[in-house]
């Protein structure tokens, strides 16, 4: 196999995560969702020699994101809203978030930004928290701790809410 044939061979697994992208993109209040994925497939075939073998998603994801936020700062938005918790119509929203209970969706909205941007990460686009600490771009024993703490949080939201109406809630609905 040839250079190029290796070079389309490699970019083509990286491109089977199109829909990924889209998606995060979208969920994340993107103007124009396929525009940004595409830019950012442009950007990893252009740098193909950075993506990570092992793993596209995360440097994906990175890529994305600093695509967003140089969109919203284009158009004038602040870029802190980026990790704003934007949901979809419920068929885009990848299997997990499928039927996201009102009450859970509440919890989610009432945690910072990054607590959400944690727990959506590992959640909704499935990376592990190494993944998610790389495309993130800080180490995994931060993004652990951040992790652990929204989860926490977000579980304190849930039984307060619950204690209201005297439901229990369950580690299943985080």
């Amino acid at each position: 196999m040839d250079d190029r044939s290796a070079a389309e061979a490699r970019f083509a697994s990286v491109f089977a995560h199109l829909g990924l992208i889209t998606s995060y993109a979208r969920r994340r209040g993107a103007h124009d969702p396929d525009e940004i994925a595409a830019e950012a497939m442009a950007i990893a075939w252009r740098r193909l020699a950075d993506v990570p073998v092992d793993d596209a998603r995360p440097w994906l994801i990175a890529t994305a994101r600093n695509l967003l936020r140089a969109d919203r700062r284009r158009r004038g938005k602040p870029v802190a809203d980026l990790d704003s918790f934007e949901p979809a119509a419920p068929a885009e929203l990848p299997a997990p978030a499928v039927d996201l209970d009102p009450e859970l969706e509440r919890a989610l909205r009432s945690l910072s930004a990054h607590d959400r941007e944690a727990l959506l990460l590992v959640a909704w686009e499935d990376l592990t928290p190494t993944a998610a600490a790389a495309s993130l771009g800080i180490s995994a024993a931060a993004f652990r701790v951040r992790l652990h703490r929204a989860r926490r949080r977000l579980l304190f939201e849930l039984e307060s809410r619950a204690g209201a109406d005297n439901r229990e809630p369950s580690m299943e609905q985080i």
